[in-house]
């Protein structure tokens, strides 16, 4: 990759050639990537991909005009078009009284990036990842019953984002990514049935062993065989942690800061009350080591910082950026996310419930009939009213224990009931960019056959 000296030149190049054009202010953010992945089906190669690109995504400003033009060509020819270009469509955008880059007392001025770990040395070779494609699919497919695969996949991919705006600011950080999954299916005919395993990281060596993620898929699948469909009823239901994270991410979307401005959110006059129970915190946290989005600043160069979006049940904050905080007359969270070729907009980084104290098995074992979630499929939120209904497929919980798979069920309640009675066990783990542990949840209903 190319120098971040030698990047950040440039960029401020063209920043100065857009104020010579006509622009008050101007950002630009510069992408660049390499990615590695190799996917195999039944022991053979089905793909193996390098790919090596970047994007340049430059926004103008004049007044309360603004525009966005982005290029993958960065010639100096191409480059010069760019900046005539955007300021040409800025003096002809409707004004927005909100927008506006940061202004210098809000900039991040001091991080560490080497803290944070965003990046490993070195690159993961095409040989790495076929051996754990290969290891991950054999494992899954040695489990007697396994009946077919839809294939393993693994890739690894290093990216670096540089950042520079007319308020002075200018940097750079680069991050990588590595990843294992796998998906097997079990029975025939009409009564298959298929599940899959899946681990990312950072840091290729904070994986799974790929023996170990194929033999999970294996186990799940096969779980899964001769499912029963259950009748409509009011039960306890429990989200395994890879459905659970769904629950988190509903609240991060009601408390999105364009959603508040706009009043469209259930949580729209929730500031500052109890909306969950007591002991439960949800937290995003952009600076967590080795963390799967974490980064040291935010993409308009915003300060950023570990925040309780809810502490102790109580809603502390929106999810804004700097155009969401005007509209609401408050200060960015540094919660600013963007493309190359979009305006920016409020996001979360390594979002998280933290764990409780009950372990999944005791959670469950005064259940005498509940739904515990392995799947969920399709989507019905209301985010004005907060009315849920998703498809679930699972197993039926019986006298405290799993019972049987179930499937075809249809899950309904309320986001705000759903919050106040949720129960998170002790067994958080950070596998995604949104996690939460074991969840329970009572009082759902189950539409069934």
């Amino acid at each position: 990759m190319p120098k971040t000296d030698m990047t950040l030149d440039r960029i401020n190049d063209l920043l100065k050639s857009a104020k010579k054009a006509g622009a008050d202010d101007a950002d630009a953010v510069y992408v660049e990537g390499t990615s590695l992945s190799v996917a195999q089906r039944l022991g053979k190669m089905e793909k193996l991909e390098r790919s090596e690109g970047a994007d340049l995504g430059l926004r103008v400003l004049i007044g309360k005009q603004q525009a966005v033009v982005s290029s993958s060509d960065t010639s100096d020819a191409a480059l010069s078009e760019l900046v005539e270009r955007a300021v040409a469509m800025a003096k002809n955008a409707p004004e927005d009284p909100y927008c506006g880059i940061a202004d210098p007392s809000e900039l991040a001025e001091t991080f560490n990036v080497e803290a944070l770990e965003l990046c490993e040395p070195g690159e993961v070779d095409q040989a790495k990842l076929i051996e754990w494609a290969t290891a991950c699919e054999e494992a899954a497919r040695s489990v007697e019953g396994i009946t077919n695969s839809e294939g393993a996949d693994a890739g690894w991919g290093r990216h670096q984002i540089t950042l520079a705006a007319t308020n002075g600011f200018a940097n750079s950080y680069a991050g990588s990514g590595s990843h294992i999954s796998v998906s097997v299916l079990a029975g025939t005919g009409t009564a298959m049935e298929r599940d899959y395993d899946y681990d990312s990281a950072v840091f290729s060596t904070d994986l799974r062993d790929p023996a170990d993620i194929g033999l999970k898929a294996a186990q799940k699948t096969l779980r899964r065989l001769n499912p029963r469909k259950v009748k409509s009823t009011q039960v306890p239901v429990i989200y395994d942690p890879r459905v659970s994270s769904s629950i988190v991410g509903h609240l991060s979307g009601a408390i999105n800061g364009s959603g508040i401005a706009r009043g469209t959110s259930f949580l729209l006059d929730a500031m500052d009350k109890e909306i969950f129970a007591p002991h439960i915190n949800i937290v995003d946290d952009p600076h967590r080591v080795r963390g799967l989005r974490s980064k040291p600043f935010d993409a308009e160069g915003v300060a950023n910082q570990k925040r309780y979006l809810i502490e102790n049940g109580v809603l502390k904050t929106w999810i804004m950026d700097l155009r969401s905080a005007r509209q609401l007359g408050l200060k960015s969270t540094g919660h600013a996310s963007r493309g190359a070729g979009s305006l920016p907009g409020p996001s979360t980084t390594n979002l998280y419930m933290e764990a409780g104290t009950i372990s999944p098995e005791d959670m469950i074992k005064d259940i005498k009939s509940g739904l515990y979630i392995t799947d969920m499929i399709g989507s019905s939120i209301n985010g004005v009213t907060g009315d849920y209904s998703r498809g679930a497929s699972g197993f039926w919980i019986e006298n405290g224990e799993l019972a049987y798979p179930v499937s075809e069920i249809t899950v309904a309640g309320n986001l705000k009931d759903m919050f106040r009675t949720a129960v998170p066990a002790n067994d958080l783990t950070f596998k995604y960019g949104t996690n939460a542990p074991t969840l329970r949840i009572d009082g759902l209903t189950l539409a069934g056959q």
